[in-house]
């Protein structure tokens, strides 16, 4: 699932070209993908947006007059593309704007079920469409994060990424900022002491900014995660080969060495957790 980085990758890559023209069509939009119908995708044609937003893992393209809001959450299979004039694009997008002079704004979505969502809102509608997210995971600092953490007792991997907690991070970079923390993706949020929460705002911060860095130059998955998805590949900090544990809907990676003390993570379908 695109997370921060990539989001705000492609809110920079996008940002100019989605304001150069105005919208001369709005649409085709897969059923399932847009989610409101009022007022209509038409309503857009003819005016200019303003440029390219995001809020946590969505992109927001207001529209320059300030009346509409199109908002987009791209889920796990969503893509986002600019096409220049001229190019050819899917024969069957899940969501087109095509821009006067003929550069478009493709969605496209890889997966037989349609997850990835378009709102057409007014800037109220908006707001309150996002209101249940919590602060930037980029920029958020030791002593905010501290207040967050001790707000509940959490395992650090899904409290990472609960949107309302924190947004912008999911299951991947979770994977990376807790191993460059040092810390168990089972420990508690309550338990962290005021070293582990700097070291934990710290991690944020550099992996976020790394992932930012890479993915704005195009980098691939295999190149620019370096826990994530990487079982049996030994750890680029000592060496250790890397573990997961796999839930149904996803999988944890993390160094035993390095975040455990030596622990191996036992699958909650398997055997008891092991802190």
């Amino acid at each position: 699932m695109p997370e921060l980085p990539e989001m705000e990758a492609w809110r920079r890559a996008l940002n100019d070209p989605v304001s150069a023209f105005p919208i001369a069509k709005a649409g085709p939009a897969h059923i399932a993908t847009l989610k409101t119908f009022d007022p209509p995708l038409s309503t857009l044609e003819g005016r200019r947006l303003r440029g390219a937003e995001r809020r946590g893992k969505r992109l927001l393209f207001p529209t320059e007059d300030g009346d509409l809001v199109l908002l987009v959450h791209l889920m796990t299979s969503g893509r986002l593309k600019s096409l220049p004039a001229g190019e050819k694009g899917p024969k069957t997008p899940a969501f087109a704007l095509e821009f006067a002079g003929g550069s478009k704004l493709v969605l496209t979505e890889a997966a037989k079920r349609k997850r990835a969502g378009v709102w057409l809102l007014t800037p109220e509608a908006a707001a309150e469409e996002l209101d249940h997210l919590g602060p930037e995971a980029l920029g958020l600092g030791a002593a905010e994060l501290g207040e967050i953490m001790r707000r509940e007792s959490r395992r650090l991997h899904p409290y990472l990424r609960n949107q309302r907690a924190i947004a912008g991070i999911g299951r991947a970079w979770a994977n990376e900022i807790l191993h460059a923390a040092k810390l168990s993706p089972y420990a508690l949020s309550t338990d962290l002491g005021d070293d582990e929460v700097e070291r934990l705002a710290t991690a944020m911060d550099e992996e976020l900014r790394r992932g930012l860095a890479l993915r704005e130059a195009g980098t691939k998955d295999e190149r620019t995660y370096r826990v994530h998805n990487r079982l049996g590949q030994p750890c680029h900090v000592c060496e250790t080969p890397l573990a997961q544990v796999d839930f149904e809907e996803h999988t944890i990676y993390y160094c035993p060495t390095c975040q455990t003390g030596g622990r191996v993570l036992k699958d909650r379908r398997l055997s008891r957790l092991l802190r």
